[in-house]
């Protein structure tokens, strides 16, 4: 309440002082209103000029790291804690007749700053900039990067992708960064009078005229000064704190859709329509050019090593541990990072190594889809086709043929706010396959989806996966989906390639631990040593197959339905037995998966009613036995 009369009081001050039944005919007499006029005229050309500049200096500081940008950031908010007046003769010794380019503009151009309009406009907006750059940092701050990349994923150039993409976007900590500024211009006195003087129809603006009423007539400066104190709270008003804001607004869904991928969702979008760039077209295509097909070759080095060679029409599925490499492939192959380089990187008949990335026709599905939440369904779907250069009907027509071919076209006109989380992830499908690419890259497609979704819309990919003439690349930690996917499983581990075979040979031979493991099984790394495996915490396991040579590093694989569980130790032909613990106990389809500590570590997965009959608790005490003709022994 102390902080809040602090503040208010001085307002207040204005307001009782105020005369009242003068005031109109004070702020219509001459001076005022053009010192009025010539305050807006300054305003407008200062808030042009920081528009100009802070722009691409508030993108370069968010989004760009290079040497000195603490330096640099420090500089936009300098003028925001200087003395205006200070500003003011900063500007004359950088501007001014004797300042460091003064002296240049006036020989080369016949411009002289100080003392005139522009001057004033140079003033206002060298203190009001930095409002802008700091309020529009924090929106692209927020702005995730893979709503552009994904944009230049689908052949949108650079240009193109600020302009349809980040704009729209950021578009609320724009305005309100500009608002501020424009209200920071309006009002700018000490810089002003300083750099540009005080000279009536010229340089003195309406906080100037304050300045001089003060003198001869304090209840007219009252009186402007309320018409300022208006302006600003006007100003503020009017943004309700956006200026705050760390990231930019998004469309906000009319109602929350059901998770059914395939469902009508009874949502629909805010607007009840779509904007003027989203209106469908009368006619649908569907004949469609078919792609020439597209096989892969590329080698990739870097943070990421990996050798690719697959036929056109083959499905790749990328797995690996967190940290594995997988994202920094994609972006490899994508052309957006500098941690890995793919060369040669060969699509078809193209070596697009050397391309930008929105020249490689490598189209990318993030995890979460990144629809762009300003467009419709059928926009986002038609953006690659118009980043182009594809005429609009033909592109809005492709992009329904995409909808509907996934089921989804009757989502056409929403927006992605408005539809499910299966529903977005076909959206982002379509706008993939529409684009025309040579390669697709998905990013765990399937993750956020709920089981039942998942099946559905794993049914859907890889119908049209089927005829897709290029190449894919699926990562997922999901061995359902890799197996029932992918042509072929790339392995990868600490940035290098462990194994890249297929779905059947990475099954019988994993070639780590943590595939074995993705896939269910149990592996255990060891030597070979005669007859049996010597585990790493020196037990022994005993294989029926002949072992290689002594001393062979490898893994012993066996499934969880070949482990035995006992309540006493067992009698008769298995030869690898060991007691344990029971630590966990999971339910996975009509089975249970029983984990146990001992040595070694196993995982067994048995009947219900077997659980029931060994009265099997978290805890319990077992005794474990394998086969020998159950271990398959995996050189590594």
């Amino acid at each position: 309440m102390l902080a809040v009369v602090f503040l208010l009081l001085p307002l207040a001050g204005v307001l009782a002082r105020t005369p009242w039944s003068t005031l109109t005919t004070r702020l219509s007499s001459h001076e005022v209103s053009q010192a009025l006029g010539l305050s807006l005229l300054v305003s407008a050309w200062a808030l042009l000029l920081a528009l100009v500049l802070g722009i691409p200096l508030a993108w370069l500081l968010a989004r760009v790291e290079f040497p000195g940008k603490a330096l640099v950031r420090c500089l936009v908010m300098l003028p925001m804690v200087l003395p205006p007046t200070v500003a003011g003769v900063a500007l004359l010794q950088g501007y001014g007749r004797r300042g460091l380019l003064g002296p240049a503009l006036d020989s080369w151009f016949g411009i002289s700053l100080p003392f005139s309009t522009t001057g004033a406009v140079i003033a206002s907006a060298f203190v009001s900039m930095p409002f802008l750059v700091i309020s529009l940092e924090g929106s692209l701050a927020g702005l995730h990067p893979r709503y552009e990349e994904t944009a230049t994923s689908l052949g949108a150039a650079p240009l193109r992708v600020f302009r349809t993409i980040t704009l729209p976007m950021i578009a609320p900590g724009l305005i309100a960064g500009a608002a501020l500024c424009w209200a920071r211009a309006l009002g700018e006195f000490g810089a002003t009078i300083t750099f540009a003087g005080n000279l009536p129809g010229t340089t003195q603006t309406l906080p100037l005229q304050v300045y001089l009423l003060l003198q001869d007539d304090p209840e007219g400066a009252t009186a402007v000064s309320l018409l300022l104190l208006v302006i600003a709270t006007v100003v503020l008003l009017a943004l309700r704190g956006r200026w705050l804001a760390g990231r930019p607004a998004e469309p906000k869904a009319a109602a929350t859709p059901s998770s059914d991928a395939s469902g009508t969702s009874g949502a629909s979008d805010e607007k009840g329509g779509s904007s003027r760039d989203d209106a469908a077209p009368a006619a649908r295509k569907t004949d469609l050019p078919k792609p020439a097909l597209a096989p892969l070759r590329t080698t990739v080095t870097g943070a990421t090593n990996a050798a690719l060679d697959a036929p056109a029409g083959t499905t790749i599925a990328v797995v690996g541990p967190n940290g594995a490499g997988k994202t920094t492939l994609l972006r490899a192959l994508l052309g957006l990072t500098h941690r890995a380089t793919a060369r040669p990187l060969a699509l078809g008949d193209a070596e697009v190594s050397a391309e930008p990335p929105h020249k490689r026709r490598i189209a990318w599905v993030p995890q979460d889809g990144a629809l762009f939440p300003h467009l419709t369904a059928l926009a986002n779907t038609a953006y690659g086709l118009r980043a182009q250069g594809t005429a609009k009907a033909e592109a809005y027509a492709e992009a329904q043929h995409w909808l509907d071919a996934l089921g989804v076209g009757h989502l056409a006109l929403r927006k992605p706010g408005g539809i499910s989380g299966g529903q977005a992830q076909r959206v982002a499908l379509a706008r993939a396959l529409a684009a025309r690419p040579r390669l697709l890259l998905l990013d765990e497609p399937l993750a956020a989806l709920d089981q039942s979704t998942r099946a559905r819309v794993r049914h859907t990919l890889r119908t049209h996966l089927a005829d897709f003439p290029g190449v894919c690349l699926i990562v997922t930690h999901d061995p359902v989906e890799a197996v029932s996917l992918a042509d072929r499983i790339l392995v990868l581990e600490d940035g290098a390639t462990l194994q890249y075979a297929t779905p059947t040979e990475l099954t019988r031979h994993p070639r780590s631990p943590w595939v074995a493991r993705m896939l269910g099984r149990n592996a255990w790394p060891g030597t070979a040593k005669g007859e049996a495996l010597r585990l790493a915490g020196g037990a022994d396991l005993v294989a029926a197959d002949p072992l290689p040579a002594e001393h062979t590093p490898g893994l012993a694989v066996v499934g969880p339905e070949a482990v035995s569980l006992h309540t006493a130790r067992p009698e008769g032909s298995p030869r690898n037995v060991w007691a344990g613990t029971v630590r966990e106990i999971a339910a996975q389809g009509g089975r249970l998966r029983v984990l146990i500590d001992g040595e070694p570590e196993v995982v067994a997965e048995i009947t219900p009613s077997a659980a029931a009959e060994l009265a099997l608790a978290e805890g319990s005490e077992v005794w474990v036995s394998v086969k020998a003709t159950e271990v398959t022994f995996v050189p590594l």
